[in-house]
């Protein structure tokens, strides 16, 4: 088929090589403008834009995509269908209807699960034991399209937001090949999303990751691993900020306030949250670079009764 491919950040990668793989016509690859990043403001180019170029493959970047100007642009490229994984812009009607085959979206969940921005690491700050990607005939609604084919992913106990990101990234790569051929023939068919057990993952934000001791020890370690890399689930120490990367759930000393540094050993320290105690293994202070706790031990000292989250 001859695709039109819309996407933006690592996530839409894998599909795009999948597809070019597969033997399928990629004429043109849409995806957000180019950004200042980091501290030199060097404008970066997006990751799906490095992987057209690297195949030669035309790109188009419209800061909104939307408009009468970048609508017609979208016409000048031949396509059965267009393909899209994290894009990051919504299509208009207009360009909804501009293929014969119309839009196909790679959806990192089982909708009508966590439609929206981040389903990846809502399933595992909600503690679900499945996702999964859904490839979904798009209409104007936010992830409310029919939905096409399935495929179910395991959540591992000790999933982070990046290692599900990367199993889903590949389960879409494979699912949109396989899906692709089954369109073409007609032989998919479509089926509706149920309302009413639908959900929603709203974007993350820096502040979400901020961590309220007085919440269950179970919650705020799923809160470490869903924002791990990003965001990053933090707290405060002597004024900085200081990120939790690994941590596990123990029990706790039910005298200790929320928030209380409860033990301290050679490779973990504990803290005590409302319910139970967080036991961390890896850290990271403000300005410094991620470590053991073992090694963080060694430069700063941490007792028994000290508070972290002291503003």
């Amino acid at each position: 088929m001859k695709v039109v491919y819309m996407g933006t950040p690592d996530f839409a990668v894998a599909p795009l090589e999948a597809i070019i793989r597969a033997g399928h016509q990629v004429t043109a690859v849409v995806t957000q403008p180019d950004k200042q990043k980091g501290r030199g403001k060097e404008v970066q180019m997006t990751p799906v834009k490095e992987c057209a170029l690297k195949y030669g493959i035309p790109v188009f970047q419209p800061v909104k995509i939307r408009e009468q100007e970048a609508v017609e642009k979208l016409r000048e490229f031949p396509a059965d269908i267009f393909v899209i994984a994290a894009f990051g812009q919504l299509l208009s009607q207009e360009i909804l209807d501009m293929p014969p085959f119309g839009c196909v979206n790679i959806h990192a969940s089982l909708l009508p699960a966590y439609r929206g921005a981040a389903p990846i690491q809502w399933a595992v700050i909600n503690g679900e034991k499945e996702t999964g990607v859904t490839i979904m005939q798009m209409e104007k609604g936010l992830d409310t399209g029919d939905m096409l084919l399935k495929t179910i992913v395991p959540i591992d106990p000790k999933e982070t937001g990046e290692s599900l990101h990367d199993k889903l990234m590949e389960a879409g790569a494979e699912l949109i090949v396989k899906a692709l051929p089954l369109i073409e023939k007609g032989e998919l068919v479509p089926e509706k999303q149920d309302d009413a057990k639908s959900s929603y993952a709203s974007r993350l934000t820096k502040a979400m990751g901020q961590i309220d001791w007085k919440q269950d020890a179970a919650v705020l370690e799923r809160l470490v691993r869903g924002l791990n890399s990003w965001p990053s689930a933090y707290t405060t120490f002597r004024g900085k900020t200081l990120k939790i990367w690994e941590a596990d759930v123990i029990g706790k000393d039910e005298k200790l306030c929320p928030g209380t540094v409860e033990c301290v050993e050679k490779s973990y320290l504990d803290v005590a949250c409302g319910k139970g105690a967080l036991r961390i293994y890896s850290l990271q202070l403000e300005g410094k670079k991620r470590m053991a706790v073992k090694d963080f031990l060694l430069g700063y000292e941490i007792k028994p009764g000290m508070m972290l989250g002291l503003e």
